[in-house]
């Protein structure tokens, strides 16, 4: 059907990109072209090489004025990249930017089919279903909302440092929240950087202090996130002050306290090599310059009240709650290091001469456990012979590591082996890598330096590393893998270079804020090459190792550039807010209430009897529509016939057998569908994507209806996770209601799709499509509910 605007019929533009033949040369664009013109309300149908290029557009707007183009639909790459590209196009010739629809041809087709038949069926199909439902589009005005000027940035590390500052510096208020007792993170346990040999202190210390001093940021260290509810703009944030037992107020830093206590443990600064009180200061440079108990090993003793002479100690001390809004939130939550201790071949944890890199850095630095000195810790001997194990659960695909790069491993190895040298170029040092990569200024020239200082590298990983009693050192057995013959090294000291991996306290915020993450457990770029240090969710923006293995340079470039993201959100008193919410109409809502309990984000309440939604906390995911008994709610973005056009458009178009509908929750699980295509992992091309806001916009009557077309199976994909324990008994309801119509229930599933397990939905679609296969086509529905008939 078509749709009449006043005295004429609406007319649709459909613009289909060849994307330098990502997508041209896996579907037929041009049968898409033939196809697409057929249908009822397109008045021009276009291909083009790069839509999103100047005279891509500037084809788009000419043919759009020519054909008098009300609604436009660009059938390209993800809906992740250049949205706001072609909502402009559609502003400068005068079609509402909220009337504007994509099709991704390119991750969710080209990238995941192999035969252009049949990539050309699917793309046909899925341009089509977007024909039909554009023309229920609305047209849409942006909302605004007053602006909280306030960044809250969480990890204290060089990037959470930089950010701060950049961020203070341009006048924007600023809270940094460190889970450690003192700022610095990683980089203030290493001696010198890489490739520079600068001084690791002497960069990071003085930044240190002017975050500390700085009257646009507020410090709160030894303290984590609880909580964090809003949208961008305006986000409540509640913190906690984990109990110190030290008054940051009255402690000057004199120590004496922690001369007088008698219980200590391993040194966390120093890797466990050395010994703290638990009364102690992190390291001398610490920011704040004050002491902290833990109380998990004090005894309470009262030794370090009664010794300080400013009454600064509290035993009692619980700790204390803090509640603020902020306007953006920067993650720069760093990263740990992968327990070795599972490679036991390599003996760590059971030889005290096998160490780790981040064990040797703090060993030759001067402010470390020996002075600087290069010792064996099982004797105190000095150290004649070191070999570095690279790639120390990195590039690991058995289980037990990781299969990505830590990118920095052979770098900081050859940093210190150059130290070593310097320092005492007798000690014999071997490198056993698997490949080194030294892509960086200046990173080649490090890696020749230290070859022509008589570093010795050998391609080939360590087989096993074993205690020779009768020396008491350490026998290395490996196989060069470039001479192809075995090497057996007895050795003084090993060093391991363990993987990065994401922090374990990061995973835990990353789970309260509901933030997606990536494959390996980083958190998800928005778009790694054009958009990578925003986050999937707006007005959240990530830097540093939070994101994935990187050096300081490029933590410090990223923690600019996320500063520089969060400015221009907080430019204005106003910020625009994309007009995807639920409203009520208060014509048909009774007030009562069924509503309020279904919306995860708390964006319903009641007020003097009146149920209301706040429109800056609504996320548009469409979970209350199908609670309300009224059908008093509806989305402005997104209607009912809007999804039975979709179905309709996606049916009549589809000449294959079976077909299988799949409704994708438009954001996290559409980007888990964008990395199946950006890996490349094919599926069966019969599957055909539905997007809704989210599957708990769903109503049984959807489904019904979508059987009734001749849909052989329906899946639901959800990622929103706090939507997920609902949709597993929703589905169940739904498919105890089909078996009463006559439906199998096998012909309904469901799963979670979170960023980081994409690779699952590849099996799911297969396994999906043979059931399909096995069932045969859906029996006819005898007897349409009601509700179904007088759909749309």
């Amino acid at each position: 059907m078509n749709i009449s605007l006043g005295d004429r019929e609406l007319k649709i533009g459909v613009f289909i990109c060849a994307c330098g033949g990502n997508i041209s040369n896996v579907v037929d664009i041009n049968k898409v072209v033939e196809e697409i013109k057929q249908l009822e309300g397109v008045a021009i149908a276009k291909t083009y090489e790069f839509l999103c290029s100047k005279p891509g557009q500037g084809l788009i707007e000419e043919e759009c004025k020519k054909n008098n183009v009300d609604r436009l639909i660009i059938a390209a790459c993800t809906e992740n990249m250049h949205i706001k590209t072609f909502r402009e196009v559609a502003s400068r010739i005068g079609i509402n930017p909220y009337q504007v629809l994509r099709v991704n041809l390119r991750e969710h087709v080209s990238w995941t089919q192999e035969d252009k038949e049949e990539a050309t069926a699917k793309a046909i199909s899925m341009v089509a279903s977007a024909v039909e439902s554009i023309k229920f589009m609305e047209p849409l005005q942006p909302l605004k909302s007053e602006v909280k000027r306030e960044v809250l940035i969480v990890g204290g590390g060089i990037a959470g440092i930089t950010a701060a500052l950049e961020l203070a510096n341009s006048g924007i208020d600023v809270t940094l929240v460190e889970a450690k007792p003192s700022i610095g993170g990683r980089m203030a346990q290493l001696n010198k950087t890489f490739p520079t040999l600068d001084c690791a202190q002497c960069i990071l210390t003085p930044k240190m202090v002017d975050v500390a001093s700085h009257p646009k940021i507020k410090l709160y260290t030894y303290s984590e996130v609880k909580d964090v509810q809003g949208s961008p703009g305006n986000y409540h944030v509640k913190i906690f002050m984990k109990p110190r037992g030290v008054d940051s107020e009255k402690c000057v830093g004199c120590g004496l306290c922690s001369e007088k206590c008698p219980t200590k443990a391993p040194d966390e600064f120093n890797e466990g090599l050395s010994q703290r009180k638990a009364i102690y200061k992190p390291f001398p440079q610490a920011v704040p310059a004050i002491y902290t108990i833990d109380f998990s090993i004090c005894k309470k003793c009262g030794l370090c009240a009664k010794a300080c002479p400013r009454g600064a100690i509290n035993l009692e001390d619980k700790g204390k709650d803090i509640e603020l809004d902020v306007g953006a939130i920067i993650l720069a939550t760093g990263f740990d290091l992968l327990d070795l201790k599972r490679y036991e071949e390599w003996g760590y944890g059971r030889h005290p001469d096998v160490i780790t890199s981040l064990q040797l850095e703090r060993l030759i630095s001067p402010t470390g456990p020996t002075g600087g000195a290069l010792l064996r810790l099982s004797n105190g001997q000095p150290v004649n012979r070191i070999v570095f194990i690279l790639c120390a659960g990195s590039r690991d695909t058995s289980g037990r590591g990781v299969p990505y790069c830590s990118k920095v491993c052979c770098m900081y190895s050859m940093k210190n082996a150059i130290l070593i040298k310097e320092l005492m170029s007798s000690t014999d040092i071997w490198i056993f890598y698997v490949d080194v990569r030294a892509a960086g200024k200046g990173y080649e020239e490090f890696y020749e330096k230290g070859r022509k200082e008589g570093v010795n590298f050998v391609r080939g990983k360590i087989g096993e590393v074993q205690y020779n009693p009768s020396t008491g050192k350490l026998i290395v057995r490996a196989e060069d893998t470039l001479l192809c013959r075995p090497i057996e090294l007895e050795t003084d000291l090993v060093v391991l270079c363990p993987a990065i991996v994401p922090s374990k306290s990061g995973l835990e915020l990353m789970k309260k804020l509901k933030i997606p993450l990536s494959e390996d457990g980083f958190i998800q770029e928005k778009h790694p090459k054009i958009d990578p240090v925003a986050t999937l969710k707006e007005g959240v923006y990530v830097c540093g190792c939070a994101s994935s293995p990187k050096d300081i340079r490029e933590s410090v470039i990223e923690a600019q550039a996320a500063a520089k993201r969060a400015l221009e959100l907080l430019a204005s008193d106003y910020i625009t807010i994309e007009p995807e919410k639920a409203l009520i109409d208060k014509s048909k809502c009774d007030n009562c209430g069924a509503c309020i309990g279904s919306c995860p984000y708390g964006a319903i309440t009641s007020q003097e009897g009146r149920v209301n939604i706040d429109l800056i906390s609504c996320t548009g995911c469409g979970a209350c529509i199908p609670i309300c008994p009224k059908d008093a709610i509806e989305l402005m973005h997104f209607s009912r016939r809007m999804l039975k056009a979709m179905i309709d458009g996606a049916i009549n178009k589809a000449k294959f057998k079976p077909v299988v509908l799949v409704f994708i929750e438009k954001k996290i699980a559409y980007s888990a569908m964008d990395q199946v295509g950006l890996n490349r992992l094919k599926y069966p091309y019969n599957v055909i994507p539905i997007y809704v806001p989210s599957t708990a916009y769903l109503k049984l009557e959807d489904l019904i209806y979508a059987f009734s077309k001749d849909v052989d199976a329906i899946a639901l994909l959800e990622g929103r996770p706090e939507l997920i324990e609902l949709m597993k008994r929703r589905v169940r309801e739904f498919q105890d209601k089909l078996e009463e119509i006559g439906i199998e229930s096998m012909r309904l599933w469901f799963t979670d799709a979170p960023v980081p397990s994409f690779r699952k939905l590849r099996d799911f679609f297969e396994q999906l499509k043979t059931m399909a296969e096995d069932l045969g086509p859906p029996p006819e529905i005898e007897t349409m509910p009601p509700e179904v008939e007088s759909h749309g």
